[in-house]
């Protein structure tokens, strides 16, 4: 017990970026780079395929809700053993595997079950690698370390659209105009994302923590009464939070009747670079930021970032804003606003909750979070479907609006 405290303790000192911290930016590299490569032409692949944003919505929505619930188990259990790594490490290669799923996809189940297995994985690492991250370093560089963790993934959020839109000018010439080369690319994703769980497993070490016998529902019960508020806010915001392959479909089809099938993916695909850049760039000065200025108010004009990104969409299909330089910018603000949500919403969670217990609070925001995301996206799908984009995206406004309001006012 005295070791596993000593160990814990030495993890909190010393320089922010460190062994740990450095490891895990590069296995959120390669597990994004993975991750990015099949949904940067998912939204392509199943409109090849007939399947409607309903279905996509649906898809989104289930895989989410099935990651936040198992964050919920997954986190309190890796307090109660006092050993995250191995639960991590294990989440790490079930995701890895799990977009190649996709090549064997004739329709939508098939993908939906790629994306649960994919969502399970990320579902059980998430509270593990976050309560090791938060463990680390010392209390004043969370949001740095956050930060840079986050930028790791959003670069390989970068690298993986830019590798599948060389890959799709490289093969539909040769494949021609089918699904064949979305199905080489998705079983492509193997290399990454396997990699992904390897560095984890070697290079990241584990901070024991004690053990502890307190119930499931007792700890959830005494988590702070100032987290618990502070999860209201994210969670309204998160009914409004749509997933961003549904940005994908939208700028795909509003290119596609200029631009042909296979241009108009190609066009949205590097518009989710370009999303992904913003976000790469923006992750490490956000927490830098919030370690001298607070985070409350920066994660609220994040959600602002948000509110405008779905604006912004729901007048492009209003009014047939269908330039590439329009979509940029809305792309870009979708980038800006995540890099806030992901950057503030576990280091806000570190200040609040102490460290033996931060597994079991993780998995708490990440169900909060994923509740909001299956309402998002299963919501804005059927919106969409039912009656048109630019109600869907002006749901999804009005709803992150409030949740902005909801957290600048949380004292």
């Amino acid at each position: 017990m005295t070791t596993s405290l000593q160990t814990s303790r030495e993890g909190q000192q010393g320089r922010w970026l460190n062994r740990n911290v450095a490891s895990m930016g590069v296995t959120s590299l390669l597990s994004d780079i993975s991750h990015e490569m099949g949904t940067a032409i998912l939204p392509s692949f199943l409109a090849a395929m007939g399947v409607s944003a309903a279905a996509l919505g649906l898809i989104e929505g289930v895989a989410d809700g099935v990651a936040s619930f198992v964050k919920l188990g997954a986190g309190w259990f890796s307090d109660r053993i006092g050993r995250r790594k191995p639960i991590a490490v294990g989440g790490y290669f079930l995701t890895g595997w799990s977009t190649a799923i996709f090549a064997l996809a004739f329709g939508w189940p098939l993908v939906l079950l790629g994306r649960v297995i994919g969502w399970f994985g990320r579902g059980i690492r998430t509270p593990a690698r976050n309560a090791i991250l938060a463990a680390s370093v010392p209390a004043e560089s969370r949001g740095k370390a956050f930060g840079f963790e986050r930028a790791g993934d959003t670069v390989g959020a970068i690298i993986g659209p830019l590798i599948a839109v060389g890959l799709l000018g490289y093969l539909h010439p040769r494949v021609g105009e089918t699904s064949s080369p979305f199905r080489i690319i998705f079983l492509l994703t193997l290399i990454p994302g396997l990699a992904a769980g390897t560095t984890f497993g070697l290079l990241v070490r584990d901070l024991p923590i004690p053990r502890t016998d307190t119930k499931f529902l007792a700890t959830i019960r005494n988590l702070p009464r100032s987290f618990r508020h502070f999860l209201v806010g994210v969670g309204v915001f998160g009914m409004g939070d749509f997933a961003h392959t549904l940005m994908i479909l939208a700028a795909t089809q509003l290119l596609i009747e200029d631009r042909g099938m296979a241009n108009a993916a190609a066009a949205a695909a590097l518009l989710y670079v370009a999303h992904n850049v913003v976000y790469a760039g923006a992750s490490y000065p956000v927490g830098a930021l919030s370690d001298r200025l607070g985070r409350r108010g920066l994660l609220a004009l994040g959600y602002v970032a948000g509110t405008l990104t779905a604006a912004g969409f729901m007048a492009a299909f209003l009014w047939r804003l269908a330039t590439i330089p329009y979509l940029l910018l809305l792309f870009a603000l979708g980038g800006l606003y995540v890099s806030f949500e992901e950057a503030l919403e576990g280091t806000i969670t570190a200040d609040l909750v102490k460290a033996e217990v931060r597994g079991t609070a993780y998995g708490v925001l990440g169900a909060v979070n994923g509740f909001g995301d299956v309402v998002a996206s299963v919501l804005v799908g059927v919106l969409w479907t039912a009656f048109s984009p630019a109600i869907a995206f002006g749901y999804s406004a009005a709803v992150m609006l409030v949740g902005g309001l909801l957290v600048y006012r949380l004292r």
